[in-house]
């Protein structure tokens, strides 16, 4: 595509200088994924303290847990609303345009995170169904953040520095896991003050007070407030000058709209703004042969890259309960009450997002306009992989207690490279490499594939990973492959990531038209789009 064939106004967009309005959208489009993180991950705060609340067997020797079943269905059921979401989302964003959906998901998140905290019932069954109930509609508005928030930032930002924009707005998931951690130690800290009570070696029954039931309702609904915060300024965004120009064929209003953000004065002449007429065969259909044809390869390559690392990014929760543990992050459970379990568990969750998640993020933010997205990814997906048979290969020796802390820091390596590598850049290339009727679309159906590989993942290797031996199995489970197996095959999964990144275009650096191929009919049209400095 021609520099010449490219709108003035999307040209202005791509050229423009990093100002405040470019903070200003990390943050608002970032304060949804940091709820959305909050909302997803603290669940496994709770998760331990659901089991003493609802679960407790008189004269176990340990406190009471979620059955499998249930267990499986509380975690899982908010991933399966996510996959959802963002295919809806990502749709009717396209459809209707990024702006007028923007709000509803900050709304269902507002609602669904108070109502989980109200789930209701007199017994464990009616408590879990309400609960389970709410968290499946509160995934539903996570999931639309994700395409929605993609292409927002992608659209407003300028293309030497997008790539970070976007990474930015995404890295705010380590913001949100941290600050689930963090309420919950504050909470759990209060409580166990105000209420002290023995562990449950001494006394099983006293060792969870009745007003644990608060503290987890809290803790869950706490994740309402930054959504509710954020709502105002979402709505008082402009719709993309990309949207407006290319899909709604306004480039006038596009114009206006960008004039009041960027501080410029961008004039739109009538008669473009009137007979704005792209190439005929740039008006394809998605799944269409010409779709297929300029993009087919790409959408493969986003999605099953996505796919591949979700299911290694959520196994990865497998092995943490047996890390904490063998470093002392976590005692047995007998050794503790209720309220003191949920506090060493925030703990853990907090140190690790302090050391590993976050500076894994921001390692991407800082590094991917320089590196790019294809570098980084591959790079990424090669390090899983060599440090996954790190683990696998010899996981007899990493079993000697003397070198469990060599585990600990093969593991933190792997998911500091998941951070810094694809679980980011998964997240960015599809928000830049399709056109802009199908890029919400595009990137909604990129990320359901990856949330059914965090469904695999988180549920399908919990099983997998069940000793061989019946009489080692966790309460409820079938035999599976074993840890060392499923390390295994995860070190095979992110090879096969490696492989499929090849299938995407790197965007580093590259206008949104050029990487998708549209551009306007009219020559001229940039031309006809004054652009002059306000003072």
């Amino acid at each position: 595509m021609s520099g010449n064939n490219q709108l003035g106004v999307l040209k202005a967009l791509d050229v423009a200088k990093t100002q405040i309005y470019h903070f200003t959208a990390i943050i608002i489009a970032g304060m949804g994924f940091f709820t959305d993180a909050y909302d997803l991950f603290c669940i496994a705060l709770v998760t331990k303290l659901l089991g003493r609340i609802y679960y407790h067997k008189a004269g176990a020797e340990k406190p009471g847990t979620l059955p499998p079943e249930v267990a499986a269905a509380v975690n899982g059921v908010a991933l399966c609303g996510t996959l959802m979401g963002q295919l809806l989302f990502g749709w009717l964003g396209d459809r209707l345009g990024r702006k007028k959906v923007y709000g509803i998901t900050l709304i269902m998140m507002v609602i669904c995170s108070v109502a989980s905290g109200l789930s209701f019932g007199n017994n464990s069954k009616g408590v879990m169904t309400t609960l389970c109930f709410f968290r499946f509609w509160l995934g539903v508005g996570i999931g639309g953040d994700y395409p929605l928030s993609a292409t927002i930032m992608s659209e407003y930002a300028n293309k030497k520095t997008r790539g970070g924009f976007i990474a930015a707005v995404f890295a705010m998931q380590g913001f949100g896991i941290l600050a689930g951690g963090i309420v919950a130690l504050i909470l759990s800290s209060i409580f166990d003050y105000q209420f002290p009570s023995p562990i449950y070696g001494v006394d099983p029954v006293a060792s969870t007070v009745p007003q644990a039931d608060y503290l987890w309702r809290i803790i869950l609904m706490i994740g309402a407030i930054p959504a509710a915060m954020t709502y105002y300024w979402r709505m008082k965004m402009p719709e993309t000058a990309r949207y407006t120009a290319l899909v709604a064929r306004n480039i006038k209003l596009a114009a206006q709209d960008m004039s009041r953000v960027l501080q410029v004065d961008l004039k739109a002449d009538e008669e473009i703004a009137e007979n704005t007429v792209t190439d005929p065969k740039l008006n394809y259909g998605l799944f269409s042969k010409e779709f297929l044809k300029r993009h087919g390869l790409h959408l493969l390559g986003t999605t099953s890259t996505w796919f591949l690392l979700d299911i290694a990014f959520y196994s990865q929760n497998l092995f943490e309960k047996d890390i904490f543990s063998a470093i002392g992050w976590i005692p047995k459970a007998a050794t503790m009450n209720a309220i003191h379990e949920v506090y060493k568990i925030a703990r853990a969750q907090t140190l690790i997002s302090l050391f590993s998640t976050i500076p894994g993020y921001w390692f991407t933010v800082f590094f991917i306009d320089i590196m790019g997205r294809f570098a980084i990814q591959i790079m990424g997906f090669f390090f899983m992989t060599v440090f996954m048979f790190a683990l696998a290969l010899p996981y007899d020796h990493w079993t000697k207690p003397e070198n469990r802390i060599g585990f600990v820091i093969i593991f933190s390596l792997t998911f500091f490279f998941a951070n810094f590598g694809p679980n980011v850049t998964t997240f960015v290339v599809p928000a830049e490499i399709f056109p802009a009727r199908l890029r919400s679309t595009c990137h909604g159906i990129s990320a359901a594939a990856g949330k059914g590989g965090a469904i695999v993942g988180a549920f399908g290797f919990l099983y997998a990973a069940q000793s061989k031996d019946k009489t080692k199995t966790d309460a409820g489970y079938p035999p599976g492959i074993g840890v060392k197996n499923s390390l295994i095959m995860l070190g095979v999964i992110n090879f096969f990531g490696m492989l499929m990144t090849f299938l995407v275009p790197e965007s580093k650096g590259k206008s949104l038209e050029e990487l998708s191929g549209e551009y306007v009919n009219d020559e001229t049209a940039s031309s006809k789009v004054g652009i002059s400095r306000r003072n």
